[in-house]
């Protein structure tokens, strides 16, 4: 069986965008649980920034998460982590997690990491990375996350309850404890180009 990779997106790797925004669709079904929906143009430009990891089978589509920069890059969360189902119980999702994970405290060493997740596999892997559990109120509160959570169809819960708690359970790493793994040094040097036309 060919190796499945698990590496850092970029621009060739857009082709995919309809097939992971369709994986994490299914997935959701199968679940019942709810989903912060993001477009493909989104998902497009996470890779054209390298903030996305994706996992192939030679050209197969096998898994991908995302990163994304929150209240003035002082928070920071992965997200949207799928497996497709022909490659689970592998292992796979932990590779991802783990290096967008690394990806994040490579870049921003300084920005606290977050997580919103229903689902006990990514809770085990957030404790074991040192992600803790916390309120709603410990994350960011800039407007644009939240926004995400309305294509969720749990949106009506957290409305409720003035944001305060939701179907999701909150986690939080704490950076100040902990290094910042490696990264590939041909892939920095892309994200060190990426991140010198960024504004702030």
């Amino acid at each position: 069986m060919e190796e499945i990779k698990v590496m850092v997106a970029d621009e060739s790797h857009i082709k995919y965008v309809d097939t992971i925004l369709q994986t994490i669709a299914d997935a959701a079904k199968v679940r019942g649980t709810g989903i912060a929906k993001r477009s493909p143009e989104y998902v497009a430009t996470k890779m054209k920034e390298a903030k996305a990891v994706i996992a192939l089978q030679g050209e197969k589509f096998a898994g991908f998460s995302y990163i994304e920069t929150w209240g003035n890059k002082q928070y920071v969360t992965t997200s949207g982590l799928i497996v497709h189902p022909d490659f689970r119980g592998l292992g796979l999702a932990k590779r991802i997690k783990n290096m967008t994970f690394t990806l994040a405290r490579k870049r921003w060493p300084l920005a606290k990491i977050f997580s919103l997740t229903s689902g006990s596999a990514v809770m085990k892997m957030n404790t074991q990375l040192g992600y803790h559990p916390v309120t709603f109120a410990d994350l960011t509160d800039d407007e644009s996350f939240w926004h995400g959570c309305e294509g969720c169809i749990n949106r009506d819960v957290l409305h409720r309850t003035n944001r305060r708690y939701c179907i999701c359970t909150a986690m939080l790493f704490d950076p100040e404890e902990h290094l910042p793994a490696k990264i590939p040094d041909d892939v920095m040097q892309r994200i060190y180009k990426i991140d010198a036309g960024e504004k702030g």
